[in-house]
């Protein structure tokens, strides 16, 4: 049976989009709105919207064990099961076998995947923040790894295409460390959340409590196809409603819609083709996920979106006589810099009062404190650089259940009980600063089942990230105990390099090719009309959120590929 969806299989095209998550949904859409007929590639399975997000509508009891995973399920996860999540019956789904797709790790490194069509746009946490100036020049102000050869004027009005078509609900702030976006209706904070905002922003000059920006649609503003939020909080399974923005739900449709998009899943891209006489790429090679067939595609444009380990593993291994170390690695910086947020530090503690109080739904969302540390000033640390941001959120239960990253280790039965007292808890987001010796390498005495080699990860936190972690925690507690919580404990949780899910850096952008993979359009600097913009371009990683980055980022490299092609220049 043929693997193509939406149109039949050709021999060439304008354009090839390798992923179909959060970046190459957008790649994908705003190319064949652009006229450009599109093939877009996943390694994974075909899923279709609604239909194929199974345990949408299951209530606890529809689950054997009540959700829990069997001794099977983590045999075959023994490394993503670390996480406490990849495994839970309702989204288990999503998240590959570790047996089936193995990797090396000389550091801890927890790199949680899921392959098929949609990506980790159907897993994430819909934390949609922008960059500000504070983050592009952070890099050239504190004299650590390149700088980024953009600011924030040169993405704002992408950010803003990107706000306005999947939708961000949230709070005007008016912070220079932390742009407001465009707008939906901000999701509600409970009365403990209320009162924890008042006493901080009482108790401490320059901290701000809000909700959290998330990509759920609320208001009235109409979003073809999708529908508001039902504060259902089951999120990861998939929304039938594609209340929360997915490229499955959203930006796939769009380019379907066009006519332009070919959609071939179970396509595994191991190399980028490339012609020495005309210094451009040709095409890639795939290998069939079921069948091991080979094919080979070509175009005239190939947009890498596969997520910053798998496009980075892809140029490695596109090597020739001009690419000896992989293509575009002249700098010899494919593979370094990998970055995440650090995470697993907080406090918590419970709340006395308010027991006559209790919210409506279950809002898939928590709060947000942005950052609050060296900004200037007062605020500046002798023993760490950059900063951090808190999520989280106050409860009859567990608070930890609002945070997309962290919801784990409840039991059922409490969740069935009646509400008990309020508690509440904030857990820490840090950045990680770009190391050179941070890095990914290719394993070819270890190959896969296809024959392709696998990732080793040598990455992990340094003196830097540890010293933000201790300030993490115990800034957490201060907060949680002006704001008259009581039982206050912090927590520095076990943890390594991928759990905050936000791998990054591994091809980096920047002004120079000795030092750097990619220049301020996401174009591979000898190689044009490559582009790479999931996380690998990032070349510094701030503290927030990164998604929202990414799709301003694709649509505005899409938009340049678009007007490059027309001028003849690629």
């Amino acid at each position: 049976m043929s693997k193509f969806y939406y149109n039949e299989e050709q021999e060439s095209y304008d354009a090839i989009v390798v992923g179909t998550g959060i970046s190459g949904g957008w790649a994908a859409k705003e190319l064949c709105e652009a006229g450009l007929k599109t093939l877009v590639l996943e390694r994974g399975r075909m899923v279709k919207h609604i239909e194929d997000y199974e345990t949408a509508n299951m209530d606890p009891w529809d689950f054997p064990n009540g959700g829990k995973p069997t001794k099977e399920d983590i045999a075959k996860q023994p490394k993503q099961n670390r996480t406490g999540y990849t495994t839970n019956a309702a989204s288990k789904m999503w998240f590959v076998n570790d047996l089936e797709h193995p990797y090396n790790e000389i550091q801890r490194f927890d790199w949680m995947r899921g392959y098929h069509v949609g990506g980790r746009s159907l897993q994430w946490g819909r934390q949609s923040y922008r960059w500000s100036d504070i983050d592009f020049e952070a890099n050239k102000n504190d004299g650590i790894a390149v700088d980024w050869p953009v600011r924030y004027k040169d993405i704002a009005p992408w950010y803003a295409k990107v706000e306005d078509y999947i939708g961000v609900s949230g709070e005007a702030l008016n912070l220079p460390q932390l742009p407001d976006s465009n707008f939906l209706p901000q999701m509600e904070l409970n009365c403990v959340e209320e009162h924890f905002k008042e006493k901080v922003a009482e108790s401490f000059d320059g901290r701000t409590v809000t909700v959290g920006r998330v990509a759920h649609i609320t208001g009235t503003k109409n979003f073809d196809g999708r529908s508001k939020c039902q504060f259902r909080n089951r999120c990861i399974r998939g929304c039938p409603f594609g209340a929360y923005f997915s490229s499955l739900s959203s930006t796939l449709p769009a380019a379907e819609a066009t006519g332009n998009m070919t959609l071939r899943p179970d396509s595994i891209v191991h190399e980028v083709m490339y012609d020495p006489d005309t210094k451009r790429a040709t095409g890639v090679k795939v290998i069939d996920r079921e069948s091991k067939e080979a094919f080979e595609f070509k175009a005239k444009v190939i947009f890498l979106c596969a997520s910053s380990i798998a496009s980075t593993s892809i140029l490695m291994q596109s090597k020739s006589d001009r690419f000896p170390n992989g293509m575009g690695n002249d700098s010899d910086q494919l593979g370094r810099n990998i970055m995440d947020h650090h995470l697993g530090v907080g406090a918590s503690g419970k709340f006395d009062g308010f027991d006559d109080k209790y919210y409506k739904g279950r809002r898939p969302n928590g709060v947000y404190i942005p950052r609050f540390r060296n900004l200037g000033g007062d605020t500046n640390r002798k023993d760490y650089k950059r900063g951090f941001g808190y999520q989280g959120g106050a409860s009859r239960g567990n608070w930890e259940e609002l945070i997309a990253e962290l919801s784990y280790g409840k039991d059922l039965k409490d969740a069935i009980l009646k509400p008990g007292g309020w508690t509440i808890g904030i857990g820490g987001f840090g950045e990680v600063l770009p190391y050179e010796d941070n890095r990914m390498t290719l394993d070819y005495d270890k190959l896969d089942s296809w024959g392709l080699p696998t990732v080793t990860f040598d990455a992990g936190f340094k003196e830097n990230e540890l010293n933000m972690r201790k300030d993490m925690m115990e800034s957490a507690i201060e907060m949680l105990e002006k704001a008259g919580v009581r039982d206050v404990k912090g927590h520095d949780r076990e943890t390594g390099l991928g759990l905050g899910i936000h791998e990054m850096g591994t091809a980096r952008m920047g002004r120079d090719r000795k030092t750097s993979v990619l220049n301020g359009y996401n174009q591979i600097h000898d190689v044009p009309n490559v582009y790479v913009t999931d996380g690998s371009f990032m070349t510094s990683a701030s503290c927030v959120n990164p998604s929202l980055t990414y799709m301003a980022f694709t649509a505005r490299a899409a938009n340049h590929a678009v007007n490059e092609l027309k001028k003849g220049n690629i």
